[in-house]
């Protein structure tokens, strides 16, 4: 049967998907490419491998594995999980309710489904966790900020927990000719005087109010109404909403706010956004949104923290079931000093988009 590969690398670190179905491999270079290098690959492979293959027999004998043993139970991107560790040190895992299963040994992820996409979105996961072991091991850490570059990779990093505004900041710049860099998050490693910025590819979540007032929710409906789909982690309920023209934020039980879920190549296809590949940081924004002030620098003294960084401690969507991960604290620490060293500015922005652009605009520029 053929087989299909593609390679993810960045930053001198790398993965390949291998898999019978082509829809896998496609999928990667979709999900990767527009921030990170995706490309097919050819046998022999010296990366380490992530193989993904529709097959209901190895599904059923790798759950069998894990049920018919002691194991433990988490919940991975939003599904239980079972999983267990062999005595020859091999993670074996299932996740019954999507009709996946996993099996993990050193340099080797083999992951199985009913159907392509779950494997797809599975293998795009884990994908990720490899390349992000790698470069935790390498002394990147992640920070939680959305980023943009200028033409010559400077970099502004916007902070601030959710609802701060670090998605409108990034695509208000976006759409006034900066390269988005990151939506939420961002891999930063001190690099000689500078610090280097890499995105975290992922599916970009922008609001249904936020497209509107950025005119651009008209565009995204024709287009979904032709038979296009964004990103199947989508709610149905946002589907619904696209389909009967609803423009209004939509919040889940919760209090979530539930989204469009965009590919990275819609915000480039889509949105007409410029995406950039890497950075180095050069100021770090703190906004906050507060409806009837005018946009304006504020008096605020926030600062850059540890509770910035993702950790081990802190994932809490993909926590390391399957060892990919080094919990690198200490590169997280020396990020923090050259970061502080940054310019920082905190600012407000209001929900008037026109103003909010011409402010950001205008200030960076002044910079």
């Amino acid at each position: 049967m053929t087989q299909h590969a593609t390679r993810i690398a960045t930053a001198g670190h790398a993965v390949t998907v291998v898999s019978q179905t082509s829809a896998v491999t496609d999928w990667m270079i979709r999900y990767f490419g527009q921030w990170w290098n995706a490309e097919p690959a050819t046998a022999p492979f010296s990366d380490p491998l992530v193989t993904a293959d529709v097959d209901t027999t190895t599904v059923a004998t790798y759950t069998q594995n894990v049920t018919s043993h002691s194991h433990q139970e988490t919940a991975y991107a939003n599904a239980r999980l079972l999983y267990r560790r062999t005595d020859d040190h091999v993670i074996m895992a299932t996740q019954p309710d999507d009709h996946l299963a996993y099996r993990a040994e050193p340099g080797h992820l083999h992951i199985v489904g009913y159907e392509p996409l779950p494997v797809c979105l599975a293998a795009a996961r884990l994908a990720r966790e490899v390349v992000r072991g790698q470069l935790l091991t390498d002394g990147w850490s992640i920070l939680h900020a959305s980023a943009v570059t200028d033409l010559d990779g400077q970099t502004v990093l916007t902070l601030g927990g959710k609802g701060a505004g670090k998605t409108t900041t990034a695509l208000l710049l976006a759409r006034a000719g900066w390269r988005l860099l990151a939506n939420d998050r961002v891999f930063v490693r001190p690099d000689g005087d500078g610090i280097r910025v890499l995105p975290w590819p992922s599916a970009a979540a922008i609001g249904l109010g936020l497209l509107d007032a950025l005119d651009l929710y008209d565009s995204v409906r024709e287009r979904t109404q032709r038979g296009e789909r964004l990103h199947p982690t989508q709610h149905q309920h946002v589907t619904d909403a696209l389909a009967t023209g609803r423009r209004k934020p939509l919040w889940n039980e919760k209090g979530k706010e539930l989204k469009p879920q965009f590919f990275p190549n819609q915000l480039a296809e889509w949105l007409g956004l410029t995406l950039a590949t890497e950075g180095f940081a050069a100021h770090l924004l703190f906004p906050r949104i507060t409806p009837v002030t005018a946009p304006s620098l504020t008096n605020d003294d926030r600062i850059l923290s540890p509770e910035d960084f993702f950790t081990g401690t802190t994932e809490d969507r993909y926590p390391d079931v399957f060892g990919l991960l080094s919990d690198n604290q200490r590169a997280a620490e020396r990020a923090v000093g050259p970061l502080r060293r940054l310019p920082r500015h905190n600012i407000t922005l209001s929900h008037d988009v026109k103003d909010n652009t011409a402010f950001l605009a205008d200030f960076l520029t002044s910079l």
